[in-house]
């Protein structure tokens, strides 16, 4: 009688962050993988404050040589901005010696919070050949990735950011159209005043349309005083008595609140210069709002939403962004992809990574 079949060994994973929601929904939500996810190690700090970022403690190599018992592969997502090369070089080598895998899933090809790209590249540079297996959202960045670096990166493409226990808005009549610009805190990446110059035109023409920038509280107190920020006050005060264009002061959404506000939004204008992927636009299709994005990057290879050519880009692979607009305002362009299976999705997703983690672990010789 042939012995029953063994049941692969649980893999231990320590995350790049960990308590991300990204990372979160990697897993299955209906049955058990044989994946341990661990906990983002505590920063070595007295006592941290709630919420504050410090650089991952798995990030150390001192780390590494001292926790290798503890983990069977690192995978890398966010948080090495403030490592450089060199530090990037170590930690890999480190990992390397205690012969653990590192799979680094690509996000983000430019980083969107700083406006030079070098020191980016190089710290992909270093970490994009080190890595044992790649992971990137969509095929555009995989194609750029082996263009780059001459590796392959397999395609697993972003999971749900709604919690799955929550329905598409409501897309019911009403006697309004709301289009939402975020200028969040206005990092890098964001550049809101070409897009505004761009909509508030048509106002005069689409009566129903009332436009909505959020803007987080800090660019408006007179304190900030970089010229973005003060740019961005002097249009708003310039626009402050139009009735139909409100200017949203607000701290940083909660997760809740940020999915409350676009459920509210008719049209959410993505106003990013440069980027890779969003997630913003992830819960726009979990949600069911409509969505445009910029023609850079690889925004619109994540669901096929239409693109426009970003103000003063000279971009080639969308239209202008009045036209657009105008478009998806009469429902002859479609803003509103479909929204995959979620949860059907992630139990894919999961299997993806599964499957990757366990042939790095086993090696190549199987």
């Amino acid at each position: 009688m042939p012995p029953p079949p063994s049941t692969p060994p649980t893999i231990r994973v320590a995350s790049v962050p960990a308590a991300h929601p990204y990372v979160e929904h990697l897993a299955d939500p209906d049955a058990d993988d044989g994946i341990v996810r661990l906990p983002d190690p505590a920063p070595d700090v007295t006592d941290p404050l709630p919420g504050q970022w410090w650089p991952p403690p798995v990030l150390e190599p001192t780390w590494i040589g001292a926790q290798q018992r503890t983990f069977d592969l690192v995978h890398l997502h966010f948080g090495f901005d403030a490592a450089s090369p060199d530090h990037l070089r170590q930690w890999t080598a480190e990992l390397r010696a205690a012969g653990k895998p590192l799979v680094f899933t690509v996000h983000d090809l430019v980083n969107p919070h700083f406006a030079a790209a070098a020191g980016h590249l190089a710290e992909l540079d270093v970490l994009v050949p080190a890595a044992d297996a790649l992971i990137t959202l969509t095929p555009g960045a995989a194609a750029e990735i082996a263009d780059r670096w001459g590796r392959a990166a397999t395609v697993v493409p972003h999971p749900h950011v709604v919690p799955l226990d929550r329905s598409a808005a409501s897309t019911g009549p009403s006697s309004t159209y709301v289009i939402g610009v975020s200028a969040k805190n206005l990092r890098a990446n964001i550049d809101p005043l070409p897009v505004l110059a761009a909509l508030v035109p048509l106002l005069a023409e689409l009566p129903d349309v009332i436009l909505r920038v959020d803007v987080h509280r800090e660019v408006m107190s007179p304190g900030r005083i970089d010229d973005r920020a003060c740019a961005f006050r002097g249009w708003a005060a310039k626009h402050a008595g139009h009735s139909r264009i409100e200017v949203v002061p607000h701290d940083r959404y909660t997760d809740d609140e940020l999915f409350d506000h676009l459920a509210a939004l008719d049209l959410s204008v993505l106003p990013y210069r440069f980027g890779t992927h969003s997630g913003w636009l992830e819960a726009c299709v979990d949600l069911g709002t409509a969505a445009v994005v910029p023609d850079v990057g690889h925004y619109r290879d994540q669901h096929g939403h239409p693109a426009f050519r970003f103000p003063g880009t000279g971009g080639s692979g969308g239209v202008e962004l009045a036209d657009l607009v105008r478009a998806v305002h009469a429902g002859t362009a479609n803003a509103r992809p479909a929204r995959p299976d979620r949860r059907r999705q992630r139990a894919v997703i999961a299997a993806a990574h599964r499957d990757l983690y366990r042939s790095v672990v086993r090696g190549p010789s199987g």
